[in-house]
């Protein structure tokens, strides 16, 4: 996933105050497996992972990918008080991109090597993540900044404990989140999922012991991210589980997840407390842009000591 959030600054810059939960970890690519036509899975071990503490649900993560050219990522500093800096000090070329995710899945193996999952999606060769990630083969080494303690606020799913149903929405960036949750939910709970996703070849196979009814909204051959009627039409025309303190979760880009939101919201009186949204991305802005937005109004010596 490639995260920033409408209700609140990226989480690099939220997560700036909350250093003692992340670190450093080095990652290497043990293998990869195509998911559908826009999804690849990697899978990363590395023995930093030892000390890798995934919240579940929407866990997320930064990764920093080589820039084009590069096999390997190679940072100048991970110290806490000096990498920020010393990254955004590099030169444009040599700087490594970097981007959130989500954790699929963390494992041991019972050789006991510690392995995380990260889902990509496929965009072309115009994204520097999707880039990389079509060219990774196995020994590829990068670096990320992840959680070190499983109780921390880059895990966004936070229900209620009186939560009785589930709603959620995702477009593609977001559907590995969506996922990851649909996983963990307890056995039986009420979910009705919407998920947004560029062709029919991407409608995955997502086995969970939730209870869940899933809509798949495959967007028309070359339409794009500008019109929310589609995703709009298919909530309207939906039944909601019939439950007293439904939970949903919004996942995606930034003006879709605003409009479903509102729906939830105003249409469906859903109380507001129990809706969390996260624009993943926004039409028409990087990343880069969105973190330079960030970190508009800071003191020039004022970086974060950790980022997601």
């Amino acid at each position: 996933m490639t995260a920033t959030a409408p209700d609140a600054a990226p989480e690099a810059a939220e997560i700036a105050d909350d250093t003692p939960h992340f670190r450093f970890f080095a990652l290497e690519v043990l293998r990869t497996r195509r998911l559908g036509r826009s999804f690849l899975r990697i899978t990363f071990g590395g023995p930093s992972l030892a000390d890798f503490r995934s919240g579940g649900y929407d866990q997320s993560l930064s990764l920093f990918l080589p820039p084009t050219g590069r096999e390997h990522t190679a940072l100048p500093s991970t110290g806490e008080d000096t990498w920020f800096a010393d990254w955004r000090g590099m030169p444009d070329e040599e700087r490594p991109v970097m981007r959130s995710y989500t954790v699929r899945e963390q494992r041991r193996t019972p050789g006991g090597v510690d392995e995380v999952d990260i889902d990509f999606v496929l965009h072309g060769a115009s994204s520097p993540a999707s880039a990389w990630a079509g060219r990774a083969v196995t020994g590829r080494r990068i670096m990320a900044i992840g959680p070190a303690v499983a109780e921390n606020k880059s895990v966004r799913f936070q229900p209620p404990a009186a939560t009785d149903s589930v709603l959620l929405y995702a477009d593609e960036t977001a559907l590995p989140a969506a996922a990851a949750i649909l996983d963990r939910l307890p056995a039986g709970t009420p979910v009705r999922a919407w998920f947004e996703v560029p062709h029919e070849e991407d409608r995955l196979y997502l086995p969970t012991p939730a209870g869940a009814d899933i809509t798949w909204v495959v967007r028309d051959p070359g339409a794009g991210h500008e019109r929310t009627d589609r995703v709009l039409d298919a909530l309207r025309t939906a039944e909601r589980p019939a439950t007293a303190a439904p939970y949903a979760w919004i996942a995606g880009e930034s003006a879709t997840v605003r409009a479903v939101r509102r729906h939830f919201v105003q249409d469906c009186a859903l109380d507001r407390r129990t809706v969390r949204f996260t624009g993943y991305w926004r039409l028409g802005a990087t990343e880069e842009d969105l973190l330079a937005e960030a970190y508009a109004g800071r003191a020039p010596d004022e970086t974060p000591t950790a980022a997601l």
